[in-house]
């Protein structure tokens, strides 16, 4: 998934404070913001592939693991990059922090300032 230079994406949790902070700071960095929450996420397994391969991470690592739905249903199991893909597009909610996007970068702000590496170089 690819944005304009000056646009920024950001996927979040409406519900958490750290992730409209996450947004607060986006706004402060451009005027071109867009925000989905999570019901509202990529809805194609095409745009995760391509935001997971952009943050050259596993899957799962974007997970959060206290989840509740995590420990019931997926703990302790292992799947293919292609399922746990699956696993993201329909459950966006068990993200464990806010995915910012702009230009070709993407980054998962664990904190509400990880915003700021979009502008790294």
């Amino acid at each position: 998934m690819k944005t304009h230079e000056r646009e920024i994406m950001v996927y979040y949790n409406p519900d958490s404070r750290s992730d409209r902070s996450t947004v607060a700071y986006a706004k402060t960095m451009s005027v071109h913001v867009k925000t989905y929450a999570y019901g509202q996420t990529p809805s194609t397994e095409l745009s995760w592939r391509r935001i997971v391969q952009a943050l050259n991470k596993n899957p799962k690592e974007l997970l959060n693991k206290s989840h509740p739905y995590y420990r019931l249903h997926i703990k302790g199991r292992e799947f293919d990059e292609e399922s746990w893909v699956k696993i993201l597009r329909r459950n966006p909610d068990l993200m464990r922090s806010p995915i910012a996007l702009s230009g070709k970068r993407v980054v998962v702000c664990d904190t509400p300032t990880d915003i700021y590496r979009l502008l790294e170089k």
